[in-house]
């Protein structure tokens, strides 16, 4: 299977123009595959958390028809299903750490809103389209936090193993339908995204966290901020996925992540 896109867009497999919906484009991933996509000449929607996302990624490339695009706003959501588009790259989501003893439960339930119940309600809003054209593809962002959980990283980690839990369900639930299922996942990456996660954390254990939670804190900074790489290689990743005739089911960026991470598959 060849891991390099196609140079000139691809029609589907049942004839019609791939139109590619991406979640989360405003910003890191999202927006540098819905650009280069875009740059490729592939119909592409970019869903944005706001107007104001949504107006700048159109200026950044006016090919691309971009939507305000909040996953847990069933307004949005049905606005989105209404597209007709037929590959779906899931890729909104929301960053949490904190302690399992104490983590309060409203931020827990604020990530499980985004990147388990928002992107399941996104995939049931796209599913009607891809079967009404007899194809489709459903491109799951999940993360090596998927397949591994390290301290103070179950928030983000229980959603997405939910995730790879649901992708392995969906595969088969839509193989009858020609509609293709696949995950991306991906490790540390200089987007910003782990950024933030860290510094929430950091602000969370300030008050009262003690000393073995604030050695916790600087070992998961290092852990999660020493080695970040360049996003443009998932970017390259997620481009492949919705464009390529062939996928796999998963694919790990980079290339030795479970490695490095000592996972065994």
């Amino acid at each position: 299977m060849s891991s390099t896109p196609p140079s000139t867009p691809t029609a589907t497999p049942s004839g019609h123009p791939r139109h590619i919906l991406i979640t989360g484009a405003g910003s890191g991933f999202g927006r540098g595959a819905a650009i280069a996509l875009a740059e490729a000449g592939y119909q592409v929607t970019g869903g944005t958390i706001d107007q104001a996302e949504a107006d700048a990624l159109h200026e950044a490339h006016p090919g691309i028809t971009a939507m305000k695009l909040d996953i847990t706003n069933e307004a949005d959501l049905d606005a989105a299903g209404a597209i007709g588009a037929n590959v779906l790259l899931n890729n909104a989501g929301r960053g949490q750490l904190g302690p399992v003893a104490d983590v309060p439960i409203d931020l827990v339930r604020q990530v499980f809103e985004v990147n388990v119940f928002g992107t399941l309600r996104m995939t049931q809003a796209a599913i009607p389209a891809m079967k009404a054209q007899g194809w489709g593809r459903i491109i799951t962002v999940s993360s090596i936090a998927g397949v591994s959980s390290g301290a103070l990283s179950a928030p983000y980690a229980m959603t997405k193993h939910a995730l790879e839990a649901m992708s392995k369900s969906l595969r088969l639930e839509m193989e009858p339908y020609g509609i293709e299922v696949c995950k991306l996942n991906p490790g540390p990456y200089a987007t910003g995204f782990n950024d933030a996660m860290v510094e929430g954390v950091d602000a969370q254990l300030a008050p009262a966290g003690g000393p073995a939670e604030l050695e916790l804190a600087a070992t998961t900074r290092t852990r999660m901020l020493g080695n970040q790489l360049d996003p443009s290689e998932v970017v390259d990743a997620m481009v492949f996925l919705c464009s390529a005739d062939e996928v796999p089911f998963e694919t790990f960026k980079p290339d030795n992540i479970l490695e490095r991470y000592g996972i065994s598959r």
